[in-house]
């Protein structure tokens, strides 16, 4: 029997380790994690020690980030390995079309022979997912691992861990997280509320520690799982030939962190383990290596592949990271933010590593703003208290003003992105050179999602964003990249050029004048009130939502305000939530409430599923009644 035994474990070893000539690839993903809350990246609170042995015995990056802050942009820029904004992907939960030659980037490792498994999370923004879910993987379930392959065959397996999800560390009740996080935890592994420094943008109080520690707990929890993977991993012989990449999929899941276009909302924890008969393909040298070297998630696709030994498609632009055939690194990068469910945005942001310089192009809304996914939570629910009872400290306040224009951070002297550096003298080199790597960047890359939402599903009609983008004469994004780089740029003279861009021929050239516009202070827009008034009658509709917002708003308009009531009901869901969207920023609601009444007592009679975009309107008309009082703010839209 024993002879047997040996046998057969001789020859599993054998397919292991010699007739399998190509590495195996282990994926860890975890959710909404930035590295700040992990032992390894110098949190001495924080109880990590299997991600901190896997940095420890690998290579850990400082510069790694997500090129999106929330999961299903970012996760469609991995799958795709196209940036969202050549997509047309970046809208969290929407499902325009790409182009049929875009796969996802396990279908070419599957055809260079690998067994390519996910568990389980998909969340891709594309057209037809479970057809593109099935062109990529083997399998894609909760049981889907490397298991089922044939003997001898390499693998490609992802594995991702929702514990430290947002669900869990602010939005679910606090009984739900005991259940599904505390319980989970020894009593010896549990973080208590006093044992963790606080981010500065949050009050230290007990009530916020309260909420605080949830994310300590979830990040410990997903730590012990994330050891369980690896000790099945190691009995069953293959950690010597599997590279095992470890990384988060955006940014810590806590208000100013997921969902907003700065450095934490972007920035990750990335490892990458070699086991010794793959080290030669590490071109950072041998364990325990710290690596300040700037990667983001467009550069997975065509590493993976190469890896794979397969030929990269045209649509890849992303760098080869490791072995023979490995790019130069870059000396930055460009990152995209832009709606996430109902709360509409868009900013862009450029970094070095060091310095983080984001432009926000919808500045008149907060750092924290309304999305029901998040107001439901306890955390938020705790700021916005402290906020009107004038609790907080001005930078605690400034999460709920409207956001400057621009943004520039030093991230070796502030962490937490606490002081705007964008107007300081001695920084304005450093904020020019951003500036120009940004139009640069949207301009070769013709950024599609400086078209409203509402013109992206008009267009996916008949072709794909990806493909529109291209054509100059139906998308000039110079002239459109001109009038929206001077939204939130508070002056006379940048209003009286949005203001001179309402006569523009080209519709997306007057939204982005009259979204500048919308940015503009009370004062600097009273001579505009003639040209706005016209524009409330503007054939594309966009451009009438806002303007009618400004008209109200400034003016105090009766056509505006009959204006957003009737684009509140539309039948055009995106226009719908438009304007629903500004109404959650007029500083008088009342006179809307029996519209957003009506019409959230009519979606709720409608079944939508949460790519729709009716779910999202919904939970729009939640949040105003929510802002108003009308319903209490943990009433979840879901419901």
């Amino acid at each position: 029997m024993k002879k047997v035994w040996l046998f057969a474990t001789l020859t599993v070893c054998f397919f292991n380790c010699f007739a399998q000539t190509k590495p195996n690839i282990l994926w860890i993903t975890i959710e909404d994690t930035s590295p700040q809350f992990i032992g390894c990246y110098g949190n001495k609170d924080a109880r990590t020690p299997v991600i901190d042995r896997l940095a420890g015995e690998g290579v850990r990056f400082t510069n790694a980030f997500s090129t999106g802050t929330v999961c299903s942009p970012s996760r469609s820029t991995i799958i795709t390995g196209v940036r969202t904004y050549e997509a047309g992907t970046g809208n969290h939960r929407s499902n325009y079309p790409i182009p049929a030659s875009i796969h996802g980037f396990p279908y070419y490792m599957r055809q260079q022979g690998y067994y390519t498994t996910n568990n389980s999370k998909t969340d891709y923004n594309v057209a037809n997912p479970e057809e593109f879910t099935r062109d990529a993987w083997h399998e894609s379930s909760g049981k889907a691992g490397w298991w089922n392959r044939k003997l001898g065959q390499p693998f490609f397996a992802v594995f991702n861990y929702n514990d430290s999800h947002q669900s869990r560390t602010m939005t679910d009740t606090y009984e739900q997280y005991e259940k599904e996080v505390l319980d989970e935890l020894p009593p010896a592994d549990r973080i208590g509320e006093n044992e963790f420094d606080m981010p500065p943008f949050y009050r230290d109080s007990p009530e916020m520690r309260k909420q605080f520690a949830r994310v300590y707990n979830a990040i410990k929890l997903t730590d012990n799982k994330i050891g369980k993977l690896l000790e099945r991993l190691d009995k069953e012989q293959l950690r010597d030939s599997t590279i095992i990449f470890f990384y988060a999929d955006h940014g810590e899941g806590i208000p100013r962190g997921k969902t907003n276009g700065i450095n934490l909302g972007y920035r990750v924890p990335f490892v990458i383990w070699f086991p010794p008969m793959y080290k030669h393909l590490s071109p950072w040298g041998e364990s325990g290596i710290v690596t300040d070297e700037l990667i983001s998630f467009e550069d997975l696709a065509p590493t993976l592949i190469q890896l794979a030994g397969g030929t990269l498609p045209d649509h890849l632009k992303g760098r080869v990271l490791l072995g023979s055939k490995r790019s130069a690194p870059v000396d930055h990068l460009v990152l995209s933010s832009d709606r996430s469910d109902n709360g509409i945005d868009m900013s862009r942001a450029v970094t070095d590593g060091r310095y983080v310089y984001s432009r926000n192009f919808f500045p008149y809304m907060p750092e924290v703003r309304y999305i029901r996914y998040m107001e439901i939570g306890e955390i938020k629910q705790q700021m916005r208290q402290d906020y009107q009872e004038k609790k907080l400290t001005p930078l605690q306040e400034s999460l709920f003003a409207p956001r400057p224009a621009e943004y520039l951070f030093d991230l070796e002297k502030d962490i937490w992105e606490t002081d705007n550096l964008i107007n300081n003298p001695g920084h304005a080199q450093i904020a020019n050179r951003m500036r120009s790597r940004l139009k640069k960047a949207v301009l070769e890359s013709r950024d599609v999602l400086f078209l409203p939402e509402y013109e992206i599903a008009r267009i996916s009609q008949s072709v794909t964003p990806y493909e529109f983008r291209l054509d100059a004469k139906n998308y000039p994004i110079k002239q459109i990249f001109a009038a929206a780089s001077l939204s939130g740029h508070r002056t006379q003279g940048s209003a009286a050029k949005q203001a001179e861009g309402l006569k523009s021929k080209n519709d997306v050239v007057r939204y982005w004048s009259v979204m500048g516009l919308r940015s503009q202070d009370k004062a600097t827009l009273l001579p505009f009130q003639v040209q706005l008034t016209s524009a409330i009658h503007d054939p594309c509709e966009p451009v009438a939502v806002i303007a009618s917002a400004i008209l109200y708003e400034v003016f105090k308009d009766q056509k505006a305000e009959q204006n957003l009531k009737s684009f509140s009901a539309s039948q055009n869901m995106e226009i719908a939530l438009m304007a629903v969207n500004e109404l959650l920023y007029v500083s008088n609601k009342q006179a809307f409430v029996q519209t957003i009444q009506n019409c959230h007592k009519a979606l709720s009679e409608t079944k939508s599923g949460a790519l729709s975009t009716t779910y999202k309107v919904k939970a729009a008309c939640m949040d105003f009644l929510g802002s108003v009082g009308l319903v209490p703010n943990n009433l979840d839209y879901r419901e």
